[in-house]
């Protein structure tokens, strides 16, 4: 059978998978949870609801957390789990079957979606441009024989309406400026669940259960031997930051109360930073950024037609609100989705080759130089290098699976400074972001990486060693800035204070 209901997600945020049907006849209709890891504010949840209230059906809810991707340790298994224990709550008692399967070991979770899928009337999840993910959604798309559609939640603007990627941050403002404007009032529902009327499913077949069972409370609390039996990685510990969407809301208020009003001034700050810190939770899809949208537009009684009529790519003045806010939603809004485009429309976002050609050729002419430090991947790793502030900022990354914004930015430039050559820099910092950093494998983490190689940036003058016209930081222009000591203080690793790179 093949139905097309009436949908109030907007079209260019259905992206269908495969050709197959809707099979009515079915069981229940399942959204397979894999990136908008929330309860609310999710298009791709709330279409499975409509779906299943059009088909008359009930609706099953799977997040499943395998425990064989690439960097898989316990820090990052520890939030996600969070993220899960959080959703069982929100989904229960209001008619919806969840499921969360975390895999005990490496390739017992195969088949799960499978099985799943021959008693599902369709599948809806979620659309992402980076990772494994897009791979894994077409390999499941292939093979299932039902209606299997991904729903775009990832930001403000839709993916699927733009063309290409945008080489500098100036041009995709330009662009939001010119077509933003229609989508801030397709917003999801912050509840899907409030008002809907769904068939109820007496429970998944048992000899299913049997073999991909329900994780338990104590796995979710990722604490206990349970947790320690997993095979990840676990020499990268848990942090303190708590995942989940009651988290994600606490520390959304948390910003909007305390630190908006001084985002502009001092959100590059070490001492009293006024950055929003949500990016761990966008990341994992614990929190949506429609919903820090409105959040935010509620605060300001702002309303799409204050909207400035002329697109002239300006980070101020667009938007006629407060310049802390402005400032706010150029980092929510354009940068952040300037990463999702460039990753839709770029499969090979992580490599180095994809850097501008103007950047590679600079970045060559002078890969041969020679370096004053140079340090292995252990001694970056470690925070063992000669530099107090660079080892600070490795340090805040070790310990708090975060690190200030500013900093991240000279943090990458050392490590090119540091290097064997610039495609060897580039390799180390996506893997010692994407296995410590709570929000990397994300489009938004592979762009501040490449930028600092030159993407979405412009040639600077004058040419510089090693850097060639690629923009230059260093650590005491930094301290010129910024006030560090304290921050050295509280982050610097104590056991390498002293070990020193090698001069070649």
């Amino acid at each position: 059978m093949s139905l097309q209901p009436a949908s109030r997600i907007p079209p260019a945020r259905r992206l269908p998978k495969n050709d197959r049907p809707i099979r009515a006849e079915r069981d229940y209709v399942l959204y397979w949870m894999i990136v908008a890891r929330r309860a609310g504010s999710n298009f791709g949840l709330e279409r499975a609801i409509e779906l299943a209230e059009e088909l008359g059906k009930p609706l099953v809810v799977l997040e499943a957390l395998r425990s064989d991707y690439r960097w898989a340790n316990a820090r990052l298994h520890r939030f996600a789990l969070d993220g899960m224990r959080a959703n069982r709550a929100a989904f229960a008692g209001r008619g919806v079957t969840y499921h969360a399967y975390v895999e005990p070991e490496r390739g017992a979770g195969r088949g799960l979606l499978t099985a799943l899928g021959r008693r599902a009337a369709a599948v809806i999840t979620d659309e992402y441009p980076c990772f494994f993910l897009p791979r894994m959604v077409a390999k499941a798309a292939s093979e299932l024989d039902v209606r299997v559609e991904a729903i775009d939640s990832n930001g403000l603007l839709p993916l699927a309406t733009t063309a290409q990627a945008f080489p500098t941050a100036y041009a995709f403002r330009r662009h939001l400026q010119k077509t933003l404007a229609p989508h801030l009032g397709e917003l999801p529902k912050a509840d899907p669940l409030a008002r809907a009327t769904l068939a109820p499913l007496g429970g998944l077949p048992r000899e299913l259960v049997a073999r991909w069972p329900d994780a338990s409370d104590a796995l979710l609390a990722g604490d206990g031997p349970e947790f320690a039996a997993l095979p990840i990685d676990h020499s990268v510990g848990p942090v303190a930051v708590e995942g989940g969407s009651r988290a994600a809301q606490r520390a959304l208020a948390e910003f909007l109360d305390r630190r908006l009003l001084d985002y502009g001034e001092r959100r590059n700050d070490l001492e009293q930073c006024a950055a929003s810190g949500l990016s761990p939770w966008l990341h994992w899809g614990h929190l949506s950024v429609h919903e820090v949208f409105r959040a935010l537009a509620a605060r300001e009684e702002f309303v799409a037609t204050q909207l400035a009529p002329k697109a002239n790519g300006k980070r101020e003045g667009w938007w006629n609100l407060p310049a802390h806010v402005e400032a706010f939603l150029d980092e929510l809004v354009t940068w952040r989705e300037l990463g999702h485009v460039f990753c839709t429309h770029v499969p090979e976002y992580d490599r180095f080759a994809t850097l501008p050609e103007w950047a590679r050729r600079s970045l060559a002419a002078h890969a041969a130089e020679p370096r004053a430090y140079s340090y292995s991947q252990d001694e970056l790793e470690r925070g063992a290098t000669h530099d107090r502030l660079w080892n600070a900022a490795q340090g805040e990354l070790l310990a708090t699976g975060r690190m200030h914004n500013y900093l991240r930015m000279l943090w990458g430039k050392k490590v090119l400074e540091w290097s064997p050559s610039p495609e060897e820099a580039f390799e180390r910092l996506i893997e010692l972001n994407n296995r410590w950093a709570l929000d990397g494998r994300d489009p938004n983490s592979y762009s501040g990486i490449a930028w600092c190689f030159g993407r979405f940036d412009r040639p600077w003058a004058p040419e510089r060693p090693i850097f060639g016209c690629i923009r230059y930081m260093s650590s005491d222009n930094t301290r010129r800035k910024l006030s560090v000591d304290a921050y050295i203080e509280k982050f610097e690793p104590r056991r390498e204070r002293a070990v020193q790179g090698r001069l070649i």
